[in-house]
């Protein structure tokens, strides 16, 4: 604001000189002083030609500046320009709106870097118009799709039918499935597909991820490897560092010409101690070898109802003990082509694991119930436990991990592995206060 106020009071500076100029003309030349009233005329008329040039420079200056600010183009330097203290407004917005701009460059720059080093196919469309165009492709999905980075729809599409074709049937909404692409002739993959559709700031755009079904399932293994070592390097740890020391101490104590009794009581402690983390490692490595060697189901045609009352009878002793009620509400039979043996371990595992859930409830009940749903069997175990905490519900199915003292950690695990054998799958779910295992089998 006090830029402009200068610029005003210097153009009215000069309109004001010309005027008096022009009243000392005539003022001189009433008294016949001709050539000094032309003088005093070719001076008025310079500072106008001089008060012309000055307000066009000025609105050529900033229409150059609003020019530029509009087309985005900061390259310009107004360091050398700092005496024209008139246009300091304008130089703090040019400066102000760069440093946004660059910052800007650099926060994309970073985004785009982080965007281009995820191992996940990622494909941005933004709207124009009624046309989709190619806002941002990264160099995973440009790399592992064999696709230069285009910048139209139709030329993606020309690259990559079979994607492009379920995006437009799907009339670029929300997906999540999975598809096969076929690259450069090469043996069809599997992808898992997710995508979103985000307004912002007047623009819509359409956000395609696009993960190998084979490099999910790398991961996932390569994470179930590294749970599963760092427990068994735990566990032998846990095991192998007392031996060791009380190793140590026996062998300082037979180094010894004579022994106390107190070295003999030592000697005997130490003994029984290694021994006592000796049955552990071995009941350990025998969890092991079950979860490892787990043979394969001898598949027979068995009645559910014979399964779920084999379990629920073995377990009755028990329930009484622990004054658990048990509700079964399965009220249909069905015929199942499993491994009887190994399907009643399971139920017993789930239902033990019911049972130690109820142990600090007032309220103890367990609850049976079975559906079929599209040539499939549902059998599902609910107890009014307190459930698993949300922070280990990944880990309830990893091998040893246990919340129980005396747990081995392998009931669950087992469980997992059996009814994966039988081509089935175990889900855990926690609604309302209440703790749910489904078992689902093929008919």
């Amino acid at each position: 604001m006090f830029s402009n106020f200068k610029i005003y009071n210097q153009i009215f500076v000069r309109i004001l000189i010309i005027l008096i100029c022009f009243g000392c003309s005539a003022y001189v030349f009433q008294y016949g002083l001709i050539y000094t009233s032309i003088f005093i005329c070719v001076v008025t008329f310079l500072i106008i030609v001089e008060l012309y040039l000055y307000i066009k420079n000025a609105f050529v200056f900033y229409d150059k500046t609003i020019q530029a600010i509009l087309q985005n183009d900061f390259s310009a330097d107004f360091s050398k320009h700092k005496s024209f203290t008139s246009y300091a407004s304008l130089f703090k917005l040019y400066e102000n709106l760069k440093e946004n701009q660059n910052e800007q460059i650099s926060k994309d720059i970073i985004y785009r870097s982080i965007l281009n080093n995820i191992e996940t196919g990622i494909l941005i469309l933004q709207k124009e118009k009624e046309d989709w165009n190619i806002f941002l492709m990264n160099d995973y999905f440009s790399t592992h799709f064999k696709v230069p980075k285009v910048s139209k729809w139709h030329y993606l599409k020309n690259q990559l039918p079979s994607l492009c074709s379920i995006i437009e049937e799907q009339n670029f909404n929300e997906i999540k499935t999975s598809l096969q692409i076929r690259v450069n002739k090469q043996d069809t993959q599997t992808f898992v597909m997710q995508s979103s559709r985000t307004r912002t700031f007047q623009q819509e755009y359409y956000v395609v991820l696009l993960d190998s079904i084979q490099k999910v399932v790398e991961k996932k293994e390569k994470e179930a490897w590294i749970n599963l070592m760092k427990v068994i390097s735990h566990e032998l740890l846990n095991s192998l560092t007392p031996i060791r020391s009380l190793s140590q101490n026996l062998h300082e104590l037979v180094q010894q010409e004579t022994l106390s009794n107190e070295d003999l009581d030592d000697m005997k402690q130490s003994v029984q101690t290694m021994l006592n983390r000796s049955n552990h490692l071995q009941q350990f490595v025998e969890s092991y070898r079950k979860l490892a060697m787990l043979p394969t189901p001898q598949k027979e045609k068995v009645a559910l109802t014979e399964i779920i009352q084999n379990g629920l009878q073995l377990m009755a002793p028990l329930f009484k003990k622990e004054n658990i009620e048990v509700q079964n509400l399965v009220s249909f039979n069905r015929w199942l082509f499993v491994d009887k043996l190994q399907i009643e371990q399971v139920l017993i595992n789930l239902l033990t694991n019911s049972m130690y859930a109820l142990s600090n409830k007032t309220n103890r009940l367990i609850t049976l119930s079975a559906e079929t749903k599209e040539k499939r069997l549902f059998i599902t175990i609910t107890d009014t436990g307190n459930g698993v905490e949300p922070e280990i519900e990944d880990k309830i199915f990893l091998p040893f991990f246990t919340t129980r003292k005396e747990g081995a950690g392998i009931g669950l695990t087992l469980s997992k592995n059996i009814i994966e054998a039988h081509g089935g799958y175990l889900t855990y779910q926690n609604n309302d206060g209440k703790t749910t295992f489904v078992i689902c089998l093929m008919e």
